[in-house]
């Protein structure tokens, strides 16, 4: 996996193999940071990575100027994979290691952007509590989206706050909104 843009463009992360990740592609990657930019200017924005992986996601962001970035992620590997390139690259993530529904439900932080990339194979219904749960507890700030990615073959725009689908080859991208009240 690579860096795609900003001050570490270019820059090659390899993480070790026995890690059980599955790293955004570039490709998907690159769209999502093309919507996300038209959105907000990253210097002044907050960063929730769920199911963080690799850091692949983090890294991203901290590449790009975001300088509060949160990276949840239940594996002693990857948590020390992440803290070890985050030191290394000088990147501003706060690695935390954590069941993420435990930590959407004791968190009282509020964030811009919420990205969560879970295991493809978790029942949709885990899928959907994400995103319950990111709006029931107030996580997203205003003006802020919760995207998930899935795999292809699963559909939440039935499931609330949804705005959105993109799909990038197998991937999709889901965005919610908290939705104004009339």
């Amino acid at each position: 996996m690579r860096i795609i843009s900003g001050q570490h463009k270019g820059r090659k992360i390899s993480a070790p193999k026995q890690l059980p990740i599955r790293p955004t592609t570039d490709m998907a990657k690159e769209a999502l940071f093309n919507i996300i930019n038209n959105q907000y200017y990253l210097d002044e924005i907050s960063v929730l990575d769920l199911f963080s992986g690799s850091g692949n996601i983090s890294y991203e962001f901290a590449s790009r100027g975001v300088n509060a970035i949160t990276a949840v992620e239940i594996h002693v590997g990857c948590t020390q994979f992440i803290s070890e390139m985050a030191e290394k690259l000088d990147m501003p993530i706060e690695v935390i290691k954590s069941d993420v529904f435990a930590y959407l439900q004791k968190t009282p932080k509020k964030f811009n952007i919420i990205f969560a990339d879970p295991p493809y194979a978790l029942p949709i219904e885990e899928f959907q509590q994400i995103a319950q749960m990111a709006f029931q507890k107030e996580l997203v700030l205003e003006g802020g989206i919760l995207v998930i990615e899935h795999e292809k073959h699963m559909d939440l725009s039935e499931t609330p706050n949804f705005r959105e689908a993109r799909r990038y080859g197998s991937s999709v991208f889901s965005f919610f909104e908290k939705k104004s009240r009339p």
